[in-house]
C-alpha cells in the first residue's frame, strides 16, 4: 500500500468527502474495537490496547510472526507497517490482506454434525502445525527478531496465580476458593512438568479468530496474533476447547494431535490455566472475562479441572 493512501486513511487530515475515511469500517467479533476493513480487500490494525502494552516494537512483532508462519499457516499477507509516534499521539498500524472464509463463531450454530466433524479435522491440523514450530526456550518475544524474554512467574503456576490474586477481580474470592485454586494449580503443574518441548503459541485460539470455509469446513484463516509467545504446545488446544465443548468438534481436532484424547484434554486444560487465570482476573473488562471467571470459579469449587457451569457445558 502507497504511504498516502495509508495517511488519506488515517491521517489527522483525512477528507470525509474522498471516501477513504467512510471505506474503514469496523470489523465485528472482538472487543478491542482496533481492526479495520479497508478497500481492496485490506484490514488495518490499529495497535492499541494488548498490543500497546507489549510496547513501540508491538507491530514489528506481529508482522514477524505472520512471516513466520506465512506458508505454513493460513494467515494474511502483511502489506505496509507503520511504527508508533508518541510525540504526534499515532498509534502503531498494520495493514494486511483480507481473507476469505466466515468465522468460525458464525458458523458453528447452524453446522450438522458432519460439518463440525470436518471443521474440526482441518483446526487440528492447524493446531498440529503450530505444535511443530520450535523455540528453545518459552517466554513473550521482545523485538521484530522474535527474541524470547522469558516470564518467571508463568513458568510455575500457583507463581502465576498468587500474583493475580492482589488487585484484580479475583481479590475479593473467599479463602477457600483461593486455597482450592492453588491446589488446582499444584495438580495443573504436576501435569505440565514432565513436557520439556517449546513451541510457537498463537495464545487466542478461539471461533472468533478462525476463519472457515462454511460448505467444506476447511479453516481458511487464523488472525490476531497478538498474544502469540513462545510456550507450552499445549496451550492453544487448551484455548480451543475452553468453551467449545461440543464433542464432534472437540473428537475430531483431538485425532489430528499426537496422543490419547485423555492425555491430551487433561494436559490442554492444565495449560490454559494460565491464561484462564488471567483472563477471569479481568473479569470486569467484557463479556469474555466475565465467562471465564465463571469457569475458574466452577473448576475451582468442583476440584476439577473439566467442570463447566452449565452455560458453557457441552
Amino acid at each position: 500500500m502507497a504511504e498516502g493512501r495509508l495517511d488519506a486513511m488515517t491521517g489527522p487530515g483525512a477528507d470525509p468527502d474522498s471516501g477513504a475515511m467512510t471505506g474503514l469500517a469496523p470489523l465485528e467479533g472482538g472487543f478491542s474495537g482496533e481492526t479495520f476493513a479497508a478497500g481492496d480487500g485490506l484490514v488495518v490494525r490499529i495497535h492499541a490496547g494488548r498490543s500497546r502494552a507489549r510496547g513501540p516494537l508491538a507491530v514489528d512483532i506481529d508482522a514477524a510472526v505472520l512471516h513466520l508462519v506465512r506458508g505454513l499457516l493460513p494467515v494474511p499477507t502483511v502489506v505496509e507497517v507503520r511504527r508508533p509516534v508518541p510525540e504526534a499521539d499515532l498509534p502503531a498500524l498494520m495493514v494486511t490482506t483480507r481473507l476469505p472464509g466466515t468465522r468460525l463463531d458464525l458458523v458453528l450454530p447452524h453446522a450438522d454434525a458432519e460439518l463440525r466433524r470436518r471443521i474440526g479435522t482441518s483446526v487440528g491440523g492447524l493446531l498440529r502445525t503450530l505444535r511443530g514450530i520450535p523455540f528453545l526456550s518459552g517466554g513473550e518475544f521482545t523485538d521484530a527478531a522474535l527474541t524470547v524474554c522469558p516470564v518467571p512467574e508463568a513458568t510455575d503456576l500457583r507463581t502465576w496465580v498468587e500474583k493475580h490474586l492482589h488487585g484484580t477481580a479475583l481479590s475479593a474470592w473467599p479463602a477457600g476458593d483461593v486455597a482450592g485454586l492453588l491446589s488446582l494449580a499444584d495438580r495443573a503443574q504436576d501435569l505440565l512438568d514432565p513436557t520439556e518441548r517449546v513451541c510457537l503459541v498463537h495464545g487466542d485460539v478461539n471461533p472468533k479468530n478462525l476463519l472457515v470455509d462454511p460448505g467444506t469446513g476447511e479453516v481458511t484463516g487464523l488472525v490476531d496474533w497478538e498474544y502469540a509467545h513462545a510456550g507450552s504446545p499445549y496451550a492453544d488446544l487448551g484455548n480451543l476447547l475452553r468453551f467449545e465443548r461440543d464433542p464432534e468438534l472437540a473428537s475430531a481436532v483431538l485425532s489430528q494431535v499426537d496422543g490419547t484424547n485423555a492425555e491430551l484434554v487433561e494436559r490442554a486444560r492444565a495449560a490454559d490455566l494460565l491464561a484462564l487465570v488471567e483472563l477471569a482476573s479481568r473479569r470486569p473488562e467484557n463479556p469474555v472475562a466475565e465467562r471465564a471467571h465463571g469457569l475458574l470459579t466452577a473448576m475451582v469449587r468442583a476440584n476439577d479441572l473439566h467442570a463447566a457451569p452449565p452455560r458453557v457445558a457441552g
